[in-house]
């Protein structure tokens, strides 16, 4: 069984800005030349996350409104007394988000559905590089 680690970058807007990665991620996987096993994805800082939905433009907005329900931007938070840098919610929709996803991959592609693809979001109150760390471990 092989292990294989790469990086991805990508630049960001911040605000909830939600990136299609899944071509990406298929790259890698080709140039690994693997055929079977998992792919574990990584999203490197605090205030991103990465998750599979139906990259479209209405779910899209869909997923900006209800961020801003559940964990509003223009409410102040303990962390931006504590740092000053007012993104506490970019922190708070991350961790409820989370960092990291889980793909496997069979016959050299990734299992997923038909509509399925996996995103990147940037919660950030600013404009980010951001760091995709892309594990392949299979055979």
């Amino acid at each position: 069984m092989k292990i294989i680690t790469k990086e991805l970058k990508f630049a960001t807007q911040g605000h909830t800005d939600i990136l299609n990665v899944t071509d990406d991620v298929r790259q890698e996987l080709k140039t690994a030349g693997l055929k079977q096993g998992v792919i574990f994805l990584f999203v490197v800082g605090s205030t991103a996350g990465i998750t599979t939905t139906e990259f479209e433009p209405g779910l899209e907005s869909d997923l900006k409104r209800f961020f801003e329900k559940i964990i509003p931007s223009r409410v102040s938070y303990a962390h931006d007394e504590t740092w000053g840098d007012a993104n506490g919610f970019s922190h708070l929709r991350a961790s409820l988000l989370k960092p990291s996803l889980t793909v496997p991959f069979v016959k050299g592609d990734l299992v997923l559905g038909t509509w399925q693809q996996i995103v990147l979001i940037d919660f950030d109150n600013r404009p980010r590089d951001r760091r995709l760390v892309v594990q392949l471990q299979g055979e």
